[in-house]
């Protein structure tokens, strides 16, 4: 995903260069940075403001203090050594001259290629809701796990500090009931129980968690039955759940729904879908109606002979499921980045992949997962999950911090510490 780069004016460009390999790829995401990967010494450059891969599935455990938030960034020089980056964003792309425009930190720059990538990933889908883009914390990128750790965990010490107002400071809403919002739920609420015992003022005082959803069920992505022992398990811990239903607006301190209900919260967490990247658009390149990039069975772009795209910002067909193309998951954006890989290398055959699974953890103890087609709950469940996630960490150093993280926060509780801004005290040696 492209985010706000700081250029220093330019008067001119700097020297024009070409890509490695001839493979150019915009974006340095899950998609983008699997594809150099895959692509080993032939080479490419990617494109990204970032220098690391964030590996977003483990957000909802960054947020509650289970990982340390930098072990979920894997460097891109360590994941792709034979690949260069480039950090900047992509602003514009000359198909004929087969160059692309890069804003960089000191100036622009005219990148060559012979084969373009677009991997621009997604933000989150915020809707036209009064209040909602001033008042709730979206939930993408490691950023927002961060901020909504300080976020909750501050509200424990207003509650502390003003217990006339407890109840909106200790009452926390979720919304959007996909596997984002419902890990983030749970694992918040695991958080919030294991560090009370830090305050005894806070252990008569009732807390209110609150998972909203527009379907008619959470979890719709996992079979009805695994998602129904999502739901109570969660309603065992005190959450409620209130389904098809929608914020009607937000205003600081308050939350109006669609039921009529108002509820007094400072806590609104927006989980509720991803749209493809806004840079998609200036790019010259054909969009559906939902904005993303159509493809072929190769992943390339319909109408190029050069230009492939994947991903979040593309529109997928898949041979393995006809009549939908690819959900923006990072399993599929993973078997897309190999596919396209052998794409470039001259393969014609389509892109089919049968999704291994899918699961969710809810909390440190429980979980589901279906996997080949067997439908798992519990601590199986929650432990095949976390292996399926280490495994896909693509570089072994990052596996065993993150292993050691986990393991670290079963025997000694979730880490409490705020991960606020430091700033350097004036005069200090």
């Amino acid at each position: 995903m492209l985010d706000t780069l700081t250029t220093t004016p330019a008067t001119s460009l700097l020297p024009p260069r070409t890509a490695r390999g001839g493979t150019l790829i915009l974006g340095g995401g899950f998609g983008g940075a699997h594809v150099a990967r895959s692509l080993g010494p032939a080479g490419a450059t990617i494109v990204s403001p970032e220098s690391s891969l964030l590996y977003t599935p483990l957000l909802p455990e960054v947020a509650a203090g289970a990982i340390e938030p930098r072990h979920v960034y894997v460097p891109l020089r360590m994941m792709c050594p034979d690949a260069e980056h480039l950090r900047g964003r992509a602003v514009a792309v000359d198909e004929v001259a087969k160059r692309v425009t890069v804003e960089t930190e000191l100036g622009p720059v005219q990148v060559g290629y012979e084969r373009l990538v677009v991997a621009l990933g997604s933000t989150a889908r915020m809707l036209p809701i009064p209040g909602l883009a001033e008042n709730s914390i979206p939930f993408k990128g490691l950023g927002d796990a961060i901020h909504l750790r300080n976020h909750v965990l501050r509200r424990l010490d207003l509650a502390e500090a003003d217990p006339a107002n407890a109840d909106r400071y200790l009452t926390f809403v979720f919304v959007g009931a996909g596997y984002a919002g419902v890990e983030a739920c749970a694992e918040l609420h695991q958080l919030v129980h294991e560090t009370r015992r830090h305050y005894p003022a806070l252990r008569d005082l009732p807390q209110r968690w609150m998972l909203v959803n527009a379907g008619p069920r959470i979890l719709g992505e996992v079979p009805e039955r695994l998602g129904e022992y999502a739901a109570r398990q969660l309603s065992r811990r005190g959450v409620e759940i209130r389904l098809s239903t929608t914020v009607v607006s937000t205003e600081a301190g308050a939350v109006q729904l669609s039921d009529g209900s108002q509820i007094r919260t400072d806590t609104l967490v927006w989980t509720a879908g991803v749209v493809p990247n806004p840079a998609v658009a200036s790019l010259g390149l054909p969009l559906d109606e939902r904005g993303r990039i159509p493809v072929d069975p190769t992943l390339r772009v319909e109408g190029r002979a050069d230009v492939w795209a994947l991903g979040d910002c593309a529109s997928v067909p898949n041979a393995a499921t006809s009549d939908r193309s690819d959900p923006p998951t990072c399993q599929h954006a993973l078997r897309q980045a190999r596919h396209l890989a052998r794409s470039l290398g001259g393969s014609m055959t389509p892109y089919r992949y049968k999704s291994l699974g899918e699961g969710a953890t809810l909390g440190r103890d429980k979980g589901i997962a279906r996997v080949f087609g067997m439908q798992l709950r519990g601590l199986l469940a929650a432990t095949i999950i976390r292996w399926y996630h280490l495994r896909q960490v693509p570089v072994m150093s990052r596996r065993l911090r993150i292993l050691a993280d986990g393991t670290i926060s079963a025997l000694f509780r979730r880490d409490i510490a705020e991960l606020g801004t430091i700033e350097p005290r004036r005069g200090a040696l």
